[in-house]
C-alpha cells in the first residue's frame, strides 16, 4: 500500500465562523498582559458546560439551587479543584500555579460537547493552549483528545509533533520531544521512577525523544530513556533503556530487532552491536 495523505475536511461555514471567532477571542484574552487565567478558564468552562447561567456568583448565592448543582459549577473554576502534581513535594508550586488553570481547561474541554472527538475544533484549541503551558512548543503542534499532561511546564515540544488519543506525557522530570515526533494512541512517556525498595524514593530524569521518533500503539517509554533520531518503539513495547538512532525496538523490555531500511550507512553499522553473536555480551 502506498502513501495515504490526510484528506482535507471542513465543517459548515456557519460553524467555522463561530469557531474562528471564539478561538480568536480566547487567544486575545490569554495573551493580554493582565490576563487572569483562572477567571478565563472558569468563564470559558461555564460557557461550555452551563451556557444558560449568565452570572456565576449570583447562581452560587441562590439558596434555591441544590448543593450538587453548585458543586458542579464550583468545579469548573480551577481555583476550586486540586490536581495530582500539587501533592508532590518536588513540584514548583509557583510555576504549576501559573499553568494549572490551562491544564484544567484543556482536560475539561476534552469532556465537553464542543471538545472530545471534535477533531476540527479540538486540535486548534489544544494548539492555542500549548504554548502557554509548555516550556516550549514548536509550529504545527497536533494533539488529539484525552491526552494527559502532568506538570506541563517541564515539557518541550519541537515542530510538527503529533500526539494521538489517550497519551500520557508525565513531564515531572522533564520530557523533550524533537521535531516531527509521532506518539500513537495510548502510549505512555514517563520522566520519574520509584525505588523498588521504598516507593516514596522518587527519581526524576528527563526523557528525550529525538527528531523523527515514532512511539507506536500502547508503548511505554520509561524515565531517563533517550530514543535516538528516527528510532521507533513498537506496539506494546516497554523501552527501559536508550534506543539507538534508526533502530526499531520491540518487546518487554524493548530490544532492537532491526534498523530501518532507509537508514544511512553509519546507522546500519550499529546493527551488529544490537545483535551480538552468542557469547558476546556487549551492549
Amino acid at each position: 500500500m502506498g502513501f495515504l495523505p490526510l484528506k482535507t475536511v471542513s465543517v459548515a461555514d456557519a460553524a467555522s465562523a463561530v469557531y474562528d471567532r471564539w478561538l480568536g477571542e480566547l487567544a486575545e484574552q490569554l495573551s493580554a498582559t493582565d490576563a487572569d487565567w483562572y477567571r478565563i478558564a472558569r468563564d470559558t468552562l461555564r460557557q461550555l458546560y452551563a451556557p444558560g447561567i449568565a452570572d456565576y456568583e449570583e447562581y452560587l448565592a441562590d439558596p434555591a439551587v441544590p448543593a450538587a448543582a453548585k458543586a458542579s459549577l464550583l468545579a469548573l473554576d480551577p481555583a476550586n479543584v486540586t490536581l495530582e502534581p500539587e501533592y508532590y513535594a518536588d513540584v514548583d508550586s509557583e510555576r504549576f500555579a501559573r499553568v494549572k488553570p490551562l491544564l484544567w481547561l484543556w482536560q475539561r474541554f476534552d469532556h465537553s460537547p464542543a471538545g472530545g472527538t471534535n477533531v476540527h475544533l479540538g486540535v486548534r484549541f489544544r494548539r492555542l493552549l500549548a504554548p502557554h503551558i509548555f516550556a516550549r512548543c514548536g509550529k504545527h503542534f497536533k494533539c488529539f483528545q484525552f491526552t494527559e499532561v502532568s506538570f506541563g511546564y517541564n515539557l518541550e515540544v519541537g515542530d510538527d509533533v503529533v500526539v494521538h488519543r489517550h497519551v500520557l506525557l508525565d513531564d515531572r522530570g522533564g520530557i523533550t520531544l524533537g521535531h516531527r515526533v509521532s506518539i500513537a494512541d495510548y502510549a505512555n512517556i514517563y520522566s520519574h521512577t520509584h525505588s523498588i525498595e521504598d516507593q516514596r524514593d522518587v527519581t526524576a530524569m528527563r526523557t528525550v525523544l529525538e527528531d523523527d521518533v515514532r512511539i507506536t500503539y500502547h508503548a511505554t517509554v520509561l524515565a531517563g530513556v533517550r530514543v535516538g533520531a528516527n528510532g521507533m518503539v513498537g506496539a506494546c513495547a516497554v523501552a527501559t533503556r536508550d534506543v539507538r538512532p534508526w533502530h526499531v525496538n520491540v518487546g518487554i523490555p524493548a530490544r532492537s530487532i532491526a534498523v530501518k531500511p532507509n537508514a544511512p550507512r553509519e546507522a546500519l553499522a550499529t546493527l551488529r552491536s544490537a545483535h551480538p553473536p552468542q557469547g558476546d555480551h556487549g551492549a
